[in-house]
C-alpha cells in the first residue's frame, strides 16, 4: 500500500515538473502543493 502511494506522489511530481513549471520558483511552488496536498490525503 505504502509502495502506491509513493509511487503515485512520484508520478505525481513528475508530471507536474514536466508540464507546468517553467522556473526553479515554479517548481518549488508544485512540489510544495503536492506536498500539501499528500498530507491532507492521509
Amino acid at each position: 500500500m505504502a509502495r502506491k502511494i509513493v509511487i503515485a506522489i512520484t508520478a505525481s511530481i513528475f508530471m507536474l515538473t514536466a508540464t507546468a513549471c517553467n522556473t526553479v520558483r515554479g517548481v518549488g511552488q508544485d512540489l510544495e502543493d503536492v506536498a500539501d496536498d499528500a498530507d491532507e490525503a492521509i
